[in-house]
């Protein structure tokens, strides 16, 4: 039996407002500015979506599916063995220009999966999270 699934980021403090970040991460792609050549490869990318390979997942593809103005971003998910996850955003302003966000991962797994995604999860959030923080330039996006 399967139950939803989530792993959560630690909270990142982001160089950049609510706003500009928001503006920023609606636009896939943009994320080729966190997506590593050596984990990741085959990006494509327009503005609502994007796709790539990963070692241990195959295909990814991701998708924008709702947007909360400037406090939260949901992009849907499928690759060969999980058909629907979700990456969310929470961001929420922190002043002086800067605001928090907070990655998750949602999806439905059973337990034997959910033991075996754990780290990885943990792992890719965490280096997101970490990539997002020392990034400079929110302002400047793909056209």
């Amino acid at each position: 039996m399967s139950e939803i699934s989530t792993f959560t980021s630690r909270p990142a403090r982001i160089t950049c407002s609510a706003r500009e970040f928001f503006d920023f991460v609606t636009d896939a792609r943009n994320f080729e500015q966190f997506i590593s050549a050596e984990i990741f490869s085959d990006l494509k990318a327009d503005k609502d979506s994007l796709s790539f390979r990963a070692e241990m997942l195959g295909s990814v593809s991701l998708r924008v599916s709702e947007k909360v103005m400037f406090s939260k971003v949901i992009y849907r998910g499928e690759n060969q063995q999980v058909k629907d996850f979700m990456l969310l955003a929470d961001i929420t302003n922190s002043g002086s220009g800067n605001c928090n966000v907070t990655l998750a991962l949602q999806a439905e797994l059973n337990p034997m999966l959910k033991m075996f995604a754990a780290a990885p999860a943990a792992k890719f959030l965490d280096a997101l999270v970490s990539q997002m923080e020392n990034y400079r330039e929110w302002n400047r996006t793909k056209s």
